[in-house]
Parts: structure tokens; C-alpha cells; sequence
């Protein structure tokens, strides 16, 4: 079973985040499954991610679009992970079940810490998954570099 790391974004922006820790899940082998709430949000990544400068190409595309299987990172709103992910990336409070860390090597929830119903959700996440047996850890970047500030285990 996967364990689920919890980013607390309270400094750098979902955008800034979300593509350093894709770099570092790509560097590891793992293809990844972002998933989101809405497909316009999923858009709206899709073009962050397009605007990264040169040397920060990172091959993505969006569920739906065709070639879904092929992409190293795939951005849905579905449950599925037709691209063979080892990695799942909650944002925007997509929910995250036990049975999701069970199939994946990592599974990472970021959310946003300057939005209090967020920051509520993601307890929620916590007390569910922990519950459940699943191993977790919580990341803040509130210092101004992430640190580890909890582990489950």
C-alpha cells in the first residue's frame, strides 16, 4: 500500500507546486494522475503546465483528448488511471480513497492553506485514510522550504 503525503500550500501557489512535484515523480519513473473536481480546472492546469519555460518541458495531457494511455502525466476529474499511474495527485479536494492508496505507490493531496474549507477537507482526508489504515505524512512549506511536520506511522 502507498502512503499519502499531504502538501499544505501556504506559500507557493497550486501551479508553482504541482509541477515540481511532478518533475520529482517523473525523475522517479512513476507516471501520475492528477486528479481535479472540474474539467475547466483541469484546463486551466493543462495550460499552466504548457506555459513552464523551455527547459521545463513536462509531457502531460488531458483526459479525454485523446491518447490517454500514453501520457506520463494525465489531468482528469474520473477515478480511472488509464495511463498505468503509479502516482496519484489529489488538487482542489478531489477525493482520495483507501483503495486508491492501496494501488498506488504514492498518492499526494495538495491544498490550499490560506482557504480554511480546504484546509478543513484535507483534515477530513486525514482522519479517513489514517483511519483506515492508510500510512500518511504531512508536508508544510510554512518555514519557506517544505518540512515534514507529521507522520501516521
Amino acid at each position: 500500500m502507498g502512503a499519502a503525503y499531504f502538501y499544505h500550500l501556504t506559500r507557493a501557489p497550486l501551479e508553482a507546486t504541482l509541477p515540481m512535484l511532478l518533475e520529482k515523480s517523473l525523475a522517479a519513473g512513476w507516471r501520475v494522475v492528477v486528479r481535479g473536481t472540474t474539467p475547466d480546472r483541469m484546463r486551466w492546469l493543462d495550460e499552466r503546465l504548457w506555459l513552464r519555460p523551455e527547459d521545463g518541458f513536462l509531457p502531460h495531457g488531458v483526459a479525454g483528448t485523446g491518447f490517454d494511455a500514453d501520457q506520463p502525466v494525465l489531468l482528469t476529474t474520473d477515478n480511472a488511471a488509464p495511463n498505468g499511474a503509479a502516482c496519484l495527485m489529489s488538487v482542489d479536494g478531489a477525493e482520495i480513497s483507501a483503495e486508491d492508496c492501496e494501488g498506488s505507490e504514492r498518492v499526494c493531496i495538495l491544498f490550499d492553506g490560506n482557504d480554511p474549507e480546504a484546509v478543513q477537507h484535507a483534515r477530513g482526508q486525514w482522519k479517513l485514510l489514517t483511519g483506515q489504515g492508510v500510512a500518511a505524512q504531512y508536508w508544510s512549506e510554512e518555514s519557506g522550504r517544505w518540512e515534514k511536520k507529521a507522520d501516521s506511522a
